[in-house]
């Protein structure tokens, strides 16, 4: 099967690119393709501007909306985006790999997504949800957390309403069936031991993981 994992930490000896590794080495070694979009390493510019496109729509007004119809319907993607917008067409499954800062997703990796995920290209009219344009694709957050499991059930709130903007108004927006997350809670309170059991989890996780609903 094909995987894209989109991988957002900026330091590579992290919990983060160890789960990013293992996760590329794995399926790999399982034999499944596997592409990778490594944020930090690419120095993506999260800035959404007219730099997303080659062709110009509306030179007087900047509608970002109406200047990605244009280009789907123009092949007017600049370079970059469009290859971001490849791997995500051509994969089976998209893993985003990320540490969960602010409750939310990194600039970097929210950034991609507001220039990758392009109207008329990824979803559009009716094009949504259970009709997108990535019904039959699968989906999974694999992430950290700062605070132990306990807080985000009795303190900030629970861990899938968080999450909720991510699965609900991005993945299942435009199509993708999505999978529980993979969570490592409170990582940088964690034993050298206990962060490499999570890694085991992850590698047995992954073995079946187009078997999961």
């Amino acid at each position: 099967m094909n995987i894209l994992i989109v991988y957002a930490h900026p330091e590579p000896q992290s919990i983060n690119g160890a789960m990013y590794r293992t996760a590329v080495k794995h399926l790999t070694a399982l034999g499944h393709q596997v592409k990778t979009t490594d944020l930090y390493a690419m120095q993506f510019d999260p800035i959404s501007s007219r730099k997303n496109f080659t062709t110009n729509n509306n030179p007087d007004f900047f509608k970002p909306q109406q200047e990605e119809l244009n280009a789907t319907e123009n092949n007017g993607f600049a370079e970059e985006i469009n290859a971001e917008q490849e791997k995500v067409e051509w994969c089976d499954l998209m893993i985003f790999q990320f540490p969960l800062w602010w409750f939310a997703l990194p600039a970097i990796l929210k950034g991609w997504v507001d220039r990758v995920f392009a109207m008329g290209r990824f979803y559009n009219n009716g094009r949504i949800y259970e009709n997108g344009v990535f019904e039959g694709k699968k989906a999974l957050l694999s992430l950290t957390t700062g605070g132990p499991e306990k807080n985000y059930i009795d303190l900030y709130g629970d861990i899938e309403g968080i999450l909720k903007p991510i699965h609900r108004g991005i993945l299942e927006f435009t199509g993708f069936t999505v999978l529980q997350p993979q969570i490592i809670y409170a990582v940088e309170r964690q034993a050298p031991e206990a962060l490499s059991a999570e890694l085991e989890k992850w590698k047995l996780r992954l073995a079946n993981i187009f078997e999961e609903q």
